[in-house]
């Protein structure tokens, strides 16, 4: 006999596949619209853009226009149509958002016919006007998208995300999985109700993939739509947060990342938004100088420097340079790995973002519950009973819960300063603990390329872009031996193309 509880999670399944193939379900008031619904048919296009156009749209810097123009060789012209759907935000209300469908076009046989379809989840942005289907600007994402994939006979679909663009909710559910997955799978069925309308046909093939903030919604879509019953061919999370509960506590125990101002104020609004017990009052948590406009400045209509500038949030500094408590002082910052210790050193100052009072209460349910899979790995699973609603949030959101049924890739780079590899290593430990007979496979592409393992011609052209970023860096006067220059640009610019790279070989395999 099948125990309730077991047979609601059937029916709640089996629902969920039919709504995801039948557009007419909807959340929310009559009139707003329909998750999945295209609400623009055909949809606008933006812009046709031929092999030579794309490539000399690759201006976005002088490391990012070598490595592009050095890395990627499209054989198809691209068309970029705006999608505009129906989704739902953190609390299930109806909303709009808006993304990107690049279409291959071209006489190559890999350019016609029936394509696979790639479903691209992207990185943290900070400006609401965020619209990855906007080409005419220095976009370094969606020009991957168009010169890696779209470029290369895959139908892409890239959501901009509930809160950017011409959505109409107010605020972004960041690192939020069911919602940000439902986002991304209303945003696929609204592309598919306008493939037709574009005279493009997919071939079923389903792919998914997605950067940094995007490589965590890759994950969560992936478990989301094989729950919900919806074929995917494979996947490629890279570089994403997708042990949040660990790395969190990473960084409030010294490990403080590199952009990690931006990412906590994005987040502590987020999860306000969804559950309503972060904090009584903003104050709870930031310090008083930031605490009265913290919930709605990211992501906004001001770039972080100018909030910098105007006071509005400090620059690195997300904790006091004096520590909580004597005892923790060795944490702040911390020191080890002594690779990154520049990069914690600077997450400290006189000038930060979080009460020390909100640390300490943080630290303590961490000390009382510890994560598994930090600082020591023991079950390599979230805390199992946190008191900090923080970490509460944190756990609910952590991916090391689900096994997947289609192959993956999972790609990063191991001196990361912003996403830790960390995130990486725990899913894989947490997969050869529980899905050791799954197709599964790890790529650091920062890796010697010596040593054995996957994509070795890759590794060993990370590893000469290194080199190359160190030389000018030197001989433009670094005296670091050109480390900083790869800090700076190493996840933002350098992994993603190799990781790109790398998933369109891996999805070239299917």
């Amino acid at each position: 006999m099948i125990p309730a509880s077991r047979l609601l999670l059937l029916v709640t399944l089996s629902l969920a596949s039919t709504a995801y193939a039948d557009s007419s379900f909807t959340s929310g008031a009559p009139g707003a619209p329909q998750r999945g619904q295209l609400l623009e048919s055909p949809p606008t296009l933006l812009g046709s853009y031929s092999v030579s156009d794309l490539i000399s749209k690759v201006t976005d810097g002088t490391i990012s226009q070598w490595l592009l123009r050095r890395t990627f060789s499209p054989t198809c012209s691209v068309n970029v149509h705006q999608l505009k759907y129906g989704t739902i935000g953190a609390q299930g209300e109806p909303t709009t958002a808006s993304g990107a469908l690049m279409l291959p076009t071209g006489e190559d046989p890999i350019c016609q016919g029936p394509r696979p379809i790639v479903l691209y989840a992207h990185g943290k942005r900070n400006m609401r006007s965020f619209n990855i289907a906007d080409l005419s600007g220095q976009n370094y994402e969606a020009l991957l998208l168009a010169l890696a994939l779209a470029g290369n006979g895959y139908i892409v679909v890239a959501p901009n995300y509930a809160g950017y663009d011409t959505s109409t909710l107010p605020y972004h559910p960041f690192l939020n999985a069911d919602q940000q997955s439902s986002d991304m799978m209303d945003a696929l069925a609204a592309a598919r109700a306008a493939l037709p309308t574009t005279n493009a046909v997919e071939n079923q093939k389903l792919f998914i993939t997605g950067y940094s903030q995007g490589g965590y919604v890759a994950m969560a879509t992936h478990r989301a739509l094989e729950a919900a019953g919806v074929p995917v061919t494979a996947s490629a999370p890279m570089s994403g947060p997708y042990a949040l509960s660990a790395f969190a506590d990473a960084v409030f125990m010294g490990q403080v990342s590199a952009g990690a101002v931006e990412q906590f104020v994005m987040l502590a609004a987020s999860y306000q938004h969804s559950y309503g017990n972060l904090y009584a009052s903003p104050a709870d948590v930031f310090e008083p100088q930031y605490a009265s406009s913290i919930e709605s400045l990211l992501p906004g209509s001001t770039g972080s420097g100018n909030l910098v500038e105007q006071g509005h949030i400090p620059d690195d500094a997300v904790f006091s340079s004096t520590p909580p408590t004597p005892e923790l002082a060795p944490l702040t910052p911390a020191t080890a790995p002594e690779k990154l210790a520049g990069v914690f050193a600077r997450g400290f100052g006189t000038d930060h973002l979080v009460t020390n009072a909100y640390r300490l209460s943080y630290l303590q349910d961490a000390l009382a519950a510890p994560d598994g899979g930090y600082p020591n790995t023991t079950t390599g699973l979230p805390p199992a009973n946190p008191l900090h609603p923080l970490r509460q949030a944190l756990k609910i959101n952590d991916l090391r819960n689900w096994i997947p049924n289609a192959p993956v890739l999972l790609c990063a780079g191991d001196e990361d300063p912003v996403v830790f590899y960390l995130n990486t290593q725990l899913m894989e430990g947490y997969w050869a603990a529980h899905a050791s007979d799954r197709p599964i496979t790890i790529l650091d592409v920062d890796a010697p390329p010596s040593q054995r393992g996957p994509y070795r011609s890759i590794r060993k052209q990370f590893a000469d872009t290194k080199r190359v970023l160190k030389w000018a860096a030197i001989f433009g006067g670094a005296d670091d031996g050109g480390r900083a220059a790869v800090l700076k640009d190493y996840h933002d610019v350098l992994v993603p193309a190799f990781c790109v790279r790398a998933a369109r070989s891996f999805f070239d395999g299917f």
